[in-house]
């Protein structure tokens, strides 16, 4: 190999070798990529007004899982919010929710009534509901450890007379009422540390619709009346009945908001039918079970007012009508 060669192939090994001590050092330097940090949102840093801790509809009485403070922007502060260190918390359980509110919405003023407000009670009711009051004593009253708010079947114990021994009867014949106020209290009495007090009372009112609400005006010149406490956990019961008898319809899709609102239309709504019921051969067997037989009742009606039943002839007779007055003519003789 000639000299020219050789000094050409020195001269090629020269050059890639300073290229790679070039490529090495530039990319030796060069920084490596840093993932930069999300910027977390800033929360309000404001004054902290009472919010809902969850949806409050129309008629939702108030209590202390219902709100919460929380931080709001200065700027969008109105003057019918709950500031904290002007609102007691406190002040509020037992108002009754005028306006709907939304989880997470503002409470003001104007969407709260509070009790012995004019309206109140009003505010109270459900759509479509009424309230009825009910006379109780120490003893059908659950000794005073009914509270509003609290879910309560209604009983009528009666006696039904006839030819022999009477009938006497207990039956449940409405379920799942809501308690609205007992006498005038619509909150519960609490002591000084804050515990609930059972109190005696003698009336308490009750949500009902049109109809149960009739049936319990006439229940309570039927017999006594009865309150009997329901617990939390029985709604999962009045939704399997309801939806096996078809009066609630399953959304379909499975989708979560519509069961949820199926679920709280159910455990709200009072039921006047299925109720049960005991009679006095349940309990003794020296009482009847059956119903006695009622005595014939020696009247006819005719225009509208009751009139003595004419007595059987003895003889041959005839019917002779005279417009609405039919009499009975003996003929008399063999």
């Amino acid at each position: 190999m000639d000299a020219k060669k050789i000094a050409l192939l020195v001269g090629a090994l020269l050059i890639a070798g300073i290229t790679a001590f070039m490529a090495k050092n530039m990319f030796a330097g060069a920084s490596a990529p840093q993932a930069a940090a999300a910027a977390m949102p800033q929360q309000p840093t404001g004054p902290e007004i009472l919010v809902a801790t969850r949806a409050l509809p129309v008629g939702t009485i108030i209590g202390p899982d219902s709100f919460r403070y929380q931080p709001w922007p200065k700027d969008l502060v109105e003057n019918a919010y709950y500031l904290k260190g002007q609102a007691e918390p406190a002040s509020l359980a037992g108002t009754v929710v005028r306006t709907s509110v939304t989880a997470g919405q503002p409470l003001t003023q104007g969407a709260l009534v509070k009790p012995g407000d004019r309206g109140f009670l009003a505010a109270a009711l459900g759509p479509g509901m009424r309230a009825v009051s009910v006379s109780v004593t120490q003893i059908s009253g659950v000794a005073g450890f009914v509270f509003p708010g609290d879910r309560v079947d209604l009983m009528l114990t009666q006696t039904v007379t006839g030819e022999g021994p009477s009938l006497r009867a207990a039956e449940t014949i409405i379920r799942n009422l809501r308690v609205l106020a007992v006498d005038q209290r619509t909150v519960p009495t609490k002591d000084e540390k804050g515990n609930t007090i059972a109190a005696n009372f003698s009336m308490v009112t009750l949500e009902a619709t049109p109809r149960i609400a009739e049936k319990i005006v006439v229940a309570q010149e039927l017999g006594k009346l009865s309150l009997s406490l329901r617990s939390i956990a029985e709604n999962g019961a009045e939704l399997e009945m309801a939806i096996a008898s078809g009066d609630v319809k399953v959304p379909v899709g499975g989708d979560a908001n519509s069961e949820k609102q199926m679920m709280a239309a159910v455990a709200s709504r009072p039921v006047d039918n299925g109720g049960t019921f005991v009679t006095g051969g349940n309990v003794s067997r020296f009482q009847r079970r059956t119903m006695p037989k009622q005595p014939s009742t020696n009247t006819s009606v005719g225009g509208g007012i009751s009139q003595p039943a004419p007595e059987k002839p003895k003889g041959p007779s005839v019917r002779v009508a005279r417009g609405n007055s039919v009499t009975v003519v003996e003929l008399g003789g063999k």
